[in-house]
């Protein structure tokens, strides 16, 4: 979910759903304390220094326990010095975490990007119990919104990792609203199933599971390392993108809705090689007009602050949007 912050009730708004999202998930009391301090040291350093912006809460499974995601999000003036920012007990502002050093502390995963005049996005992951950091092979992150308006996304993406393979599904159900949302849905509910199909012959029978919905756009890319390839097949106008340093390059799918209007979709093998490859996945209500080399460092950022950048700097704001990123974890 995507809290937007505008004043202290929104602060407090983002602190309830935070420690509800994460009782649900099994949070005990001391865990849950731990969620709602960075909700709450998030939320206010935004309306402190950008004077509005957003919080994305989402839980996850992290296979062996469940993990809280905070994604702060401004366009705020940014920081001159993050180092002095995270430091334990430094607060500009007077905040009631006592400053971004507290949310260092307290969480178990914080990646941020910051620069003088491109504001400033937080990741803050906190898990259920704190033990040894999981080691992943892939970076997965995401930032989905609904159309202004609605209280549904009509978007919907899973992923699915299995030893050093990952398979990611981008569905943009046609229109917007609760109709959009169901056909999305049904396509995430078929992905579970469809792990030995190669990409272009999962999105065939997921045309065909889809015909009864108002249909969608839907791309697959499935990354294995061993190989350093990944296979990617669209049907319809979702964006994927490639990125190694320098070099961007798009992938290529058919025009098309799954479900309703069928053309020849064809995979097509990409590589996923270089030094840190990036995977980007994401429905049309982002421009196509972003370039990671535009913001010094971002790359170099947790999936989930990449995909909270490019979501910040162009969305159309006119449609639901959807930015998925994977990453192959650094060791």
């Amino acid at each position: 979910m995507i809290i937007r912050l505008a004043q202290p009730t929104d602060a407090a708004e983002a602190r309830r759903r935070a420690v509800a999202l994460a009782e649900r998930a099994g949070f005990d009391a001391e865990a849950a304390g731990r969620v709602s301090l960075v909700a709450t040291e998030l939320s206010t350093n935004i309306l402190k220094h950008a004077g509005s912006g957003e919080i994305a809460i989402e839980t996850h499974d992290a296979g062996t326990h469940q993990e809280v995601e905070l994604l702060a999000i401004d366009g705020g003036r940014g920081m001159e010095n993050l180092a002095r920012c995270l430091e334990d007990g430094y607060s500009t502002a007077g905040s009631q975490g006592t400053g971004l050093g507290a949310v260092h502390r307290l969480a178990d995963t914080v990646s941020v990007f910051t620069r003088p005049g491109l504001g400033t996005v937080i990741l803050a992951r906190l898990a259920a119990v704190r033990a040894a950091p999981v080691r992943r092979i892939f970076e997965v992150g995401a930032v989905a919104a609904p159309c202004p308006g609605e209280t549904v996304s009509g978007d919907g993406w899973s992923v699915r990792r299995r030893d050093a393979q990952c398979r990611v599904l981008l569905a943009d159900g046609s229109g917007h609203g609760e109709h959009a949302a169901r056909a999305a849905q049904a396509a995430i509910e078929l992905f579970a199933e469809l792990d030995a199909h190669a990409p272009a012959a999962a999105i065939a029978l997921l045309h065909r599971a889809l015909s009864a919905t108002r249909g969608a756009a839907v791309a697959l890319a499935a990354i294995d390392l061993p190989s350093r390839t990944v296979r990617y097949a669209g049907l319809g106008n979702i964006s994927g993108t490639l990125i190694d340093g320098a070099s961007r390059r798009g992938m290529v799918s058919t025009n098309g809705t799954a479900g309703h209007v069928w053309r020849n979709v064809k995979d097509y093998d990409y590589p996923f090689a270089g030094a840190d490859p990036i995977l980007v996945l994401h429905s049309d209500g982002l421009t196509t007009r972003w370039h990671l080399d535009t913001y010094p460092g971002l790359a170099r950022c947790d999936a989930s602050v990449i995909a909270g950048v490019l979501y910040r700097d162009h969305s159309r704001g006119r449609d639901d949007v959807t930015v998925v990123v994977v990453k192959a974890a650094t060791a």
